[in-house]
C-alpha cells in the first residue's frame, strides 16, 4: 500500500494518470493481478493497494501506463509517499 498526498494543481493529472493505467490493467486483464487506488476525503491523498503473494514479483512493472504514471508523479506529490506492507487478517470480498 502506497499512500502520496498531491498537490491541488495535479489532482486532475494523477486522476487522468490513474485512469489511464486502470484501462490498461482492464484491456490486458493480467492473471492475479488485484490492484485499487482511493482518493481520501481531504481530496489531495490518494492511497494505492497492490495484492500480491510473498516473494511475488512486482507485476505493474511490465506496464508503460504504470511506469508513466511512477516517471510523472513525483512533481506531483505534496509531500514524500508513505509504502507499507499489509496483511489482511480479515476481510469480506475486499482482498
Amino acid at each position: 500500500m502506497v499512500t502520496s498526498k498531491v498537490k491541488e494543481e495535479h489532482i486532475a493529472d494523477a486522476q487522468a494518470a490513474v485512469d489511464k493505467l486502470i484501462e490498461a490493467l482492464k484491456r490486458e486483464q493480467p492473471e492475479g493481478v488485484r490492484y485499487g487506488v482511493t482518493r481520501f476525503s481531504d481530496g489531495v491523498t490518494i492511497l494505492a493497494f497492490l495484492e500480491m503473494e510473498p516473494g511475488q514479483e512486482h507485476p505493474l512493472k511490465e506496464f508503460p501506463e504504470y511506469v508513466e504514471l511512477l516517471n510523472n508523479f513525483e512533481p506531483w506529490r505534496a509531500e514524500s509517499a508513505s509504502a507499507d506492507l499489509m496483511t489482511v487478517i480479515g476481510s469480506y470480498n475486499l482482498f
